[in-house]
């Protein structure tokens, strides 16, 4: 089963996200079990890499763990890319919710900016995208100083979210609770 708006492409990399989530908040395996409605032993196997959970399990842990805007600081970074010229856009790295949107991607945009915040714009991937965001635990994206991604992509023929044919860059950002978002950039 899949769930809408989600990729279940880097499941296997949940499981390290898990752990350092908890490691931040200090939570037990148990409390983490307990919010995610499985056993410990499952959490402890989604953490060791021996079990990749299934869609339903990627969901709830997805909700769990989302990038949320709370310090002041994560605030900053928004305004950071709010404010930019660039085309660059700002998502939770595991639900790819919209979290801030520069002024240049805005234009780029045939929807209004602040209608899309919140909202998953995985619907809108293109192949390239999608293939992308597979091979992220091989590229090393899970790790704890991960490379900026830059890859081509072609157009996906949206009306409300267009993306053209070039070449982009993804830097994973860590916010002040631990959780990630991704800065999505279009080279020139």
């Amino acid at each position: 089963m899949t769930v809408p708006g989600y990729s279940i492409c880097a499941a296997d990399g949940l499981g390290r996200s898990l752990r350092l989530w908890r490691a931040l908040r200090r939570v037990k395996q148990a409390h983490a079990a307990e919010l995610l409605q499985v056993s410990q032993a499952m959490v402890s196997r989604w953490e060791a890499g021996t079990l990749v959970p299934d869609a339903e399990e990627q969901a709830r842990l997805r909700r769990l763990m989302a990038a949320r805007l709370d310090s002041a600081g994560d605030h900053a970074l928004a305004r950071l890319v709010t404010g930019s010229s660039t085309s660059a856009h700002l998502v939770c790295d595991l639900t790819h919710r919209l979290l801030a949107a520069s002024q240049g991607r805005s234009h780029d945009w045939n929807f209004r900016t602040p209608e899309l915040l919140g909202q998953s714009l995985w619907r809108f991937a293109t192949p390239e995208i999608r293939a992308a965001e597979a091979a992220l635990t091989e590229d090393g994206w899970f790790e704890p100083e991960p490379p900026a991604i830059e890859l081509d992509t072609g157009a996906n023929g949206s009306p409300l979210v267009p993306i053209r044919r070039g070449r982009m860059r993804w830097t994973r950002l860590q916010l002040s609770d631990g959780a990630f978002v991704r800065l999505a950039e279009t080279i020139a």
